[in-house]
């Protein structure tokens, strides 16, 4: 196979397949090629691919020496010179010196191979014919079209396997490829999120829409490419890095996986002219098998062995008869006789009305009929509607005057011109008017056919436009992207934090310093890495700073929450935890990136300082207590005191009580400390911002999560999940049924020893108030407190302590002796 075509224009006619893989000029070739002849024309796979060259060759030759003809768009001047066509649109009854073909491969695809396979055996140019594709055509185009001199063309750069990586961590101008929709939009979500954005292609954009966000990406708004298999074929963009993100693709019939072929025509768009590229896949997915690797790097790929083909040479003599010819069986043993084509299946489905099948009798209406039915369903549904819209088109033309409606043809376009919706909705629109923009260029069909050319042109424009905008908006955030570019250029980012404690970057909100926490807007983790990273470097800078303010800061501005939270201006900045007793827990200032260590031990000896202070105002008697210069049994009981938070019962300390001298007592008296008959307590730690604080040293201490919050109750009833510990350490005590404050079981067990020096008494209302109990609790309390019951009469029990002596009855007392100061006692 040679290398190079060096015969000159008008030499003896040749058919020449340069062949080889992505990125080695056989396009630029070809159009050389062309402008050497007086006439040319070449064909592309994509009107977009199409519309591209045009554009060039009219910028180079000026717009009336060339003419763009794809399905939806014609651009003829008076006496082009080139044709630049799609595939299907290329005009094959004028004859040219030159003809090309690009991605001649395509003759494989299901869908559209036919027409490429047509192309190869029928087309030619009057001096040269050249077909350009992938070396896996070089064998059957060999047998398709005996005599074709092929030409090699090496790739211009290397392209290696990098292997898989997170979405993440992938290189500046990666493009990353999935094979649907909503993979596209998850992708280029997260994109936005990390880097600040992405632009988006895939099959649906219309090509206004596709041009727009490739030019975002080649300008450098943004340095990510999310896209379909659409960037495989001949779209030319600064990708150095190709991730596949899915390997799998619905190919119109059922999902399956990539060949290799297709792999690598798309990881082809890495690396351009003679810049090297790179291929891999993101981390999701795993590593490619080590054959596919080496296919791609290599260019090596299994040849093609049989292509798509559908006859050509209609019979228009009626509609049985068109698609009996469609039906024709290929000549060749290589040729897969093309099934389901979407024009061939809108044919048979309106050859079943028996109303269009009366209009469609004669060469002349069968032929229109197929004309119609080749309208594209640019929906890609294939859905009923569609097959009515082409029945109705052809009714219109077959009535009186011969075209379609300009009233009927006004309400659809009309219908359309809407820019309101989001990214599906804009899209369903573009679908639908793409239809129009076809049948407006179909002038036999149109009274006006250039008005309907521009009206359909100017709504696609307006949507395609709307569909540029939501998609940037939604997957773009300009000012991260611009964040994002000037950080990996090495630009120094802007950042301050106000005396607030915002930051902001560039001016720009980022975030907020809750604490020693940066707290990032949603606005920064969507934008990425760029903003959080000048944020933080903004806040290590002014840390410093903000320490010492927290160091000199007022004890006003600190709390300590029940759950053992420590907050500076509302912010939580430290948690206790145990220490060496339940009155010393050490501070831990929370988790914070931003603080060093020096840092973290300027925080804790600040809250260390406030949590001595607050501890001297809220449990004072206990601190008096430990500091207290006792000594004897007085100092033992003072520490057990104090080590249990305030509050011991009596039948514990018995022998401590026992040893205490007159003096001792009034030690302890003299500091607060009550030793009556039922505990030995501190009156003073009764107040319920002590009784929380307690409880939550007991927490702490012990590792437990319980929040005890007693409020104004007098008793409450046994709860087996709260310890009795820690209702000891707030200032509660065990009596039969019930918990009673430390304070009140001493005067109802003082009451009570009274009642009983006098005989038998009643458990009344008014005894049950003194500890807030409910008369039926009143036995088990004092049988707790050593009385039981000695008789009932008429419903009313009598009780006596159990170790009393039985003595005579004595008459009842009377209403206004004890109870007279039981009255006293239930008063708040």
């Amino acid at each position: 196979m040679s290398t190079a075509i060096d015969r000159p224009p008008g030499d003896r006619p040749q058919v020449v397949a340069v062949l080889g893989p992505t990125n080695t000029g056989k396009t630029h070739l070809a159009i050389e090629r062309m402008l050497g002849y007086r006439t040319g024309m070449i064909g592309f796979p994509l009107r977009l691919l199409a519309r591209e060259n045009y554009d060039k060759i009219a910028r180079l030759k000026g717009p009336g020496a060339v003419a763009l003809i794809t399905g939806e768009e014609r651009i003829l001047p008076p006496a082009p010179r080139w044709f630049v066509c799609t595939v299907e649109a290329m005009p094959l009854d004028r004859e040219v010196g030159f003809l090309a073909v690009d991605e001649i491969q395509m003759m494989a695809d299901r869908d559209r191979g036919h027409v490429f396979t047509d192309r190869l055996l029928h087309a030619r140019g009057r001096n040269e014919t050249m077909f350009l594709g992938a070396e896996t055509a070089k064998p059957i185009i060999r047998k398709l079209a005996p005599g074709v001199e092929f030409v090699a063309r090496p790739r211009f750069s290397t392209l290696s396997y990098l292997g898989p990586r997170k979405i993440t961590r992938l290189p500046r101008r990666s493009a990353m490829v999935a094979f649907s929709a909503a993979e596209v939009y998850g992708i280029a979500d997260l994109v936005r999120r990390q880097r600040g954005g992405a632009a988006v292609v895939f099959g649906a954009l219309s090509p206004r829409t596709r041009n727009a966000q490739v030019a975002m990406y080649q300008a450098g708004e943004v340095d990510y490419l999310v896209a379909t298999d659409a960037i495989g074929m001949g779209l030319n963009m600064d990708i150095d890095h190709v991730a596949f993100a899915q390997l799998r693709k619905f190919d119109g019939f059922s999902p399956r996986r990539l060949t290799d072929a297709e792999l690598g025509q798309i990881a082809g768009r890495a690396g351009r002219h003679m810049t090297d590229g790179s291929f891999g896949t993101t981390a999701e997915i795993g590593a490619l098998e080590s054959e596919t690797v080496s296919a791609i790097e290599e260019h090596r790929f299994p040849a093609l062995k049989a292509v798509y083909w559908r006859n050509t040479d209609l019979d228009f003599a009626s509609l049985a008869a068109l698609l009996a010819s469609l039906d024709a069986r290929p000549p060749l043993p290589e040729l897969v006789r093309k099934r389901e084509a979407d024009d061939h299946l809108t044919l048979a489905a309106l050859a079943g009305d028996a109303g269009i099948a009366d209009l469609a009798r004669g060469r002349d209406a069968v032929r229109l009929l197929w004309e119609v039915c080749q309208i594209p369903d640019f929906r890609k549904t294939m859905s009923e509607s569609h097959v009515r819209l082409v029945g109705q088109i052809f009714r219109h033309l077959r009535g009186p005057a011969g075209k379609l409606p300009e009233d009927w043809v006004a309400a659809q376009v009309a219908r359309l011109d809407r820019v309101d919706g989001d990214i599906d909705a804009l899209l369903a629109r573009i679908a639908h008017i793409r239809t129009w923009t076809y049948v407006s260029h179909r002038p036999a069909w149109l009274a006006d056919a250039v008005h309907w050319q521009e009206r359909a042109r100017a709504v696609d424009d307006r949507l395609s436009d709307a569909l540029h905008d939501r998609l940037t908006q939604r997957f773009v955030d300009r000012r991260a992207a611009a964040l994002t570019r000037r950080l990996n250029d090495g630009d120094a980012l802007v950042a301050a934090v106000t005396e607030a404690g915002e930051v902001l970057v560039e001016g720009q909100f980022a975030g907020r310093l809750e604490g020693f926490n940066f707290v990032p807007d949603r606005a920064a983790r969507d934008g990425g890495r760029a903003l959080l990273a000048a944020a933080n470097k903004a806040l290590r800078r002014d840390l410093g700073e903000r320490v010492r303010k927290f160091s000199a800061a007022e004890d006003a501005e600190f709390a300590l929450d029940p759950d053992g939270m420590l907050r500076w201006r509302d912010r939580a900045i430290a948690r206790l935890t145990a220490g060496e007793d339940m009155l010393s827990p050490r501070v831990e200032p929370l988790p914070a990136d931003l603080l060093e260590a020096q840092h973290r031990d300027a925080v804790r000896r600040r809250l260390v300082a406030w949590l001595d202070g607050h501890f001297a105002r809220m449990v004072a008697p206990l601190r008096a207590l430990q500091a207290a210069p006792l000594t004897g049994a007085a100092r033992g009981l003072a520490f057990e005191l104090s080590a249990a938070l305030g509050v011991l019962p009596r039948g514990r300390i018995a022998s401590q009580v026992a040893a205490l001298s007159r003096l001792d007592r009034r030690a302890l008296a003299g500091l607060g400390v009550v030793i009556g008959e039922t505990a030995a307590f501190l009156p003073a730690l009764k107040n319920h911002a002590s009784v929380a604080l307690r409880a939550l040293l007991w927490s702490v201490f012990h590792g437990r999560r319980e929040v005890f919050a007693s409020g104004p109750r007098l008793s409450l009833a046994r709860d087996p999940a709260l310890p009795p510990a820690l209702l000891a350490a707030c200032f509660f005590l065990p009596a039969g049924p019930l918990y009673v404050r430390a304070d009140r079981l001493e005067k109802f067990a003082r009451t009570v020893r009274m009642l009983a020096q006098r005989g038998p008494f009643a458990p009344t209302p008014a005894l049950a108030a003194t500890i807030g109990a409910k008369p039926a609790d009143l036995a088990g309390v004092l049988a707790a407190l050593g009385y039981r019951a000695v008789r009932e009469t008429a419903g009313v029990a009598f009780v006596r302590r159990t170790n009393a002596p039985r003595r005579r009855k004595q008459p009842a007392a009377p209403s206004h002796s004890p109870f007279a100061e039981l009255a006293r006692l239930v008063r708040p």
